[in-house]
């Protein structure tokens, strides 16, 4: 049977009791408070999510619903557009089907308030031939002949793994760095700072390679 508690420890209880913060209600805390979602992404993601961005601008650069297309112009406002003669312009001229077509068109044009909207995505049509006429000219289209550029500022773009455009830096000194201690894997500028890494003690190499984004832990 367990012993029964003194006055002492009850009273220490009781005490505890009181002062516990976590029993105190904080009215400043929201309720309804949720914690956000995740935010994190993985590279696929950003991948995927990238091209579709990329993908939807290309598409709608030739189909926009900003602007509507004029109406073609019909046959009456063609005849209203030529004299009331019968066979001739008025001055004699003989009347054909492309004259007063054209005619037709001219008069309509002039009488129809510019439209900005279609004259821009006019302007940025043509801009975006122009480019990948560009590109393609000095092959830097992708294979279907479709989508952006590969850049150094576009995230599908790949670093260069030529060994000759890899610099390396000394992981304790930041100077440039020629040799790497194979025990350690640290990279380090002289014989000087190899004396330092060899005399590090354990844990302290792979914190260095943990800050170079060196370090491989398998799990």
């Amino acid at each position: 049977m367990l012993p029964r508690p003194s006055a002492a420890d009850d009273s220490h209880q009781k005490l505890l009791d009181q002062l516990d913060m976590a029993r105190i209600p904080r009215p400043f805390r929201n309720p309804h408070w949720k914690p956000s979602a995740r935010r994190n992404k993985n590279v696929k993601q950003i991948l995927s999510e990238t091209s579709r961005k990329e993908a939807s601008v290309l598409a709608s650069q030739n189909n926009s619903g900003a602007s509507t297309p004029f109406a073609a112009p019909s046959s009456t406002t063609a005849a209203a557009a030529t004299p009331a003669t019968e066979n001739g312009t008025g001055d004699g001229t003989p009347v054909t089907p492309a004259t007063a077509i054209g005619a037709g068109v001219n008069v309509g044009a002039a009488s129809r308030p510019p439209n900005i909207a279609q004259a821009a995505q006019s302007l940025s049509t043509l801009v975006l031939e122009k480019n990948f006429r560009t590109l393609a000219q000095m092959g830097g289209v992708m294979a279907n002949g479709m989508g952006p550029a590969v850049t150094y500022t576009n995230i599908e773009s790949a670093p260069s793994l030529h060994p000759s455009s890899q610099k390396r830096y000394c992981d304790i000194t930041g100077l440039p760095a020629p040799y790497t201690d194979p025990k350690t894997r640290l990279r380090y500028h002289d014989k000087e700072v190899f004396a330092v890494v060899r005399s590090l003690g354990q844990g302290v190499a792979e914190s260095y390679l943990e800050v170079r984004g060196a370090h491989v832990v398998l799990k």
